[in-house]
């Protein structure tokens, strides 16, 4: 009788000591997350992040994505270490980031994403400013103006007698290369005494906070900051022309319209969960990108990029060349080069 409750006891164990195992072990699968490090821009973190958000959710915890806002040259000091898997960038790669990536063996795709309209603005108690040309903005930011273009009636007569107070991006941001050859004629050409910064939510305060501010911020953070900010419209030698989605895709919206990139090294993409992101990236982007406020691409633009990372086609359609004055279909002809 003993042996037989003996087996009975054990007829009842096993299966139940089995389900704890095959639980354990199911607990330990879930906890060896897999993990995607992405960082750069904060023009494109919005879009990023959204699609972050959207990938976790699809793949139940089972990878965490990290997004960071080194700024555009920041985070391709890390992306050429092989320090991060996927780029967010505000401009394309530049020549000398090309040969540093090349030192440090990190190949790249290059996968276009969005545009977006690059915005000046004021605070709305700037009453005397509605539009501005883009050879006012050169005399306001070229590097000649530090410490002698102090004053809003520099720069236009009819504008007051009141100190002019700049902010933009920082020195390690894709928005500073770009905005500062686009109005001043030379990247990285640009007076020093101005507030800084590579967090574009940090300007948008300054701005805000101050009538005599005028700055240059992405236009995904002009627009969820629109009635403690106010748009100025820019003449680039066609009449001021004001940010929106309309202007950037039918082309008028210049010199300050851009489009924006991820970078993905291949050595990170041969990772399954690297090539399901990217895939993921450019399959939701085309919705996500109008959530944030930023102008999508047409359609054969993201399947473009889709066939160019399906079918291992690398490097950058721009070799360390402009995209000032880029229209969406410049991007389109440009990209199907590579």
């Amino acid at each position: 009788m003993q042996r037989l409750r003996l087996f009975g006891l054990v007829a009842i164990l096993v299966p139940a000591l089995a389900t704890v195992g095959l639980w354990s072990s199911e607990l330990v699968h879930s906890e060896s997350t897999a993990l995607i490090k992405v960082d750069g821009s904060s023009t494109v973190f919005p879009i990023t992040e959204a699609v972050a958000e959207e990938f976790q959710k699809e793949t139940r915890g089972s990878v965490r994505v990290t997004v960071g806002i080194s700024g555009t040259g920041g985070g391709f000091k890390k992306f050429c270490r092989g320090e991060i898997d996927v780029q967010d960038a505000s401009r394309p790669i530049s020549s000398s980031e090309i040969e540093a990536c090349r030192a440090g063996g990190v190949q790249f795709y290059e996968l276009p994403i969005a545009f977006d309209a690059l915005t000046i603005a004021v605070s709305p108690q700037a009453t005397w400013v509605d539009s501005i040309t883009v050879a006012e903005l050169k005399t306001m930011w070229e590097p000649s103006a530090q410490g002698r273009v102090t004053k809003w009636n520099q720069i236009r007569s009819t504008w007051p007698d009141q100190p002019l107070k700049l902010f933009g991006a920082g020195s390690d941001s894709g928005t500073f290369d770009y905005f500062t050859e686009a109005v001043v004629g030379k990247a990285k050409s640009s007076r020093g005494d101005f507030t800084a910064s590579e967090d574009d939510n940090t300007l948008v305060q300054g701005i805000a906070n101050d009538k005599q501010a005028l700055g240059y911020i992405p236009f995904a953070y002009y627009e969820p900051n629109k009635k403690r900010l106010k748009a100025v419209s820019i003449d680039g030698g066609h009449g001021p022309v004001s940010p929106s989605r309309e202007t950037v895709e039918n082309g008028s919206y210049q010199p300050l319209s851009r489009p924006l990139f991820i970078y993905v090294s291949t050595k990170s993409a041969a990772r399954p969960e690297v090539k399901r992101f990217v895939e993921f990236y450019l399959a939701q982007v085309p919705v996500l990108a109008p959530q944030v406020k930023y102008v999508p691409l047409p359609p054969q633009a993201y399947a473009l990029a889709g066939e160019h990372f399906k079918n291992g086609r690398h490097g950058t359609a721009f070799q360390g060349g402009s995209t000032i004055g880029m229209k969406i279909e410049d991007l389109l002809r440009r990209e199907a080069t590579l």
